[in-house]
């Protein structure tokens, strides 16, 4: 039976995120989405997903998706052989945090999920106006739209109330890829400089000409470095022989 990596998608986010992984590493792995939709906290998300997808996991998180990820090898270290973790961070809240996150609550129970994405997604990607986008403009803007309200609030509770990711990286052992895209500025490159200087067995990858959605803005730069990431031995970081 094939290994499972369970991809996980952050705010907002479903498959439509991990699209170019999931059908570019399917071949050996049995790849699965997690959802991350039915729980309001990141603790009750990384529970759900360890008792939905049972036995060792290799577990790749994007932006909230990776809390999630730490939060799993938090609460199951020994069902862990791999993470990745992708355009994120693992600073606490910060003192006005809640006050831009829940306007954007607000304003999809007024308006609509349509109106969060007008105006929460274009500073995520690079270049979001420029021709070459126009498909992934679409894309990401019916992501959005498959959400509703209740979903985003439940989102933002989860991570205004976010448990202490950075005391988690000290304990991993496992094989850690950090990646990042080159021009996301909302979880910025020296951010992940700092998470892959923490961990004992970690890699940094750089992902050209991408933002906060480097999966789908870069995705293929993203599978090649998960490709190699999940060939590598579980514990020791060595390539498979």
């Amino acid at each position: 039976m094939n290994e499972t990596l369970v991809l996980i998608p952050g705010l907002l986010s479903d498959g439509a995120v991990w699209r170019h992984q999931a059908r570019a590493l399917s071949g050996r792995w049995n790849v699965q989405v997690a959802d991350v939709t039915r729980d309001s906290s990141i603790g009750g998300m990384a529970q759900r997903v360890l008792d939905e997808h049972p036995g060792r996991l290799s577990v790749a998180g994007h932006s909230m998706g990776a809390r999630v990820a730490l939060e799993m090898a938090r609460i199951a270290p020994d069902r862990i052989d791999r993470l990745a973790l992708l355009d994120t961070g693992v600073h606490p809240r910060t003192p006005t945090e809640h006050v831009n996150r829940l306007a954007l609550v607000a304003l999809g129970e007024s308006d609509g999920m349509s109106a969060v994405a007008d105006q929460w997604l274009p500073p995520m990607i690079r270049d979001w106006d420029a021709d070459e986008n126009a498909g992934l403009r679409e894309d990401l803007t019916a992501m959005v739209e498959r959400m509703n309200p209740r979903i985003h609030r439940a989102q933002i509770q989860a991570l205004l109330d976010r448990p202490n990711a950075e005391a988690v990286l000290p304990g991993l052992t496992c094989p850690v890829l950090v990646g990042v895209g080159d021009a996301d500025a909302w979880s910025p490159p020296e951010q992940h400089r700092d998470i892959a200087a923490r961990l004992a067995d970690a890699r940094l990858v750089v992902f050209p000409d991408s933002g906060h959605f480097a999966p789908i803005e870069a995705p293929d730069a993203v599978t090649a470095a998960l490709a190699e990431w999940v060939a590598l031995t579980p514990r020791t970081g060595a390539p498979d022989s």
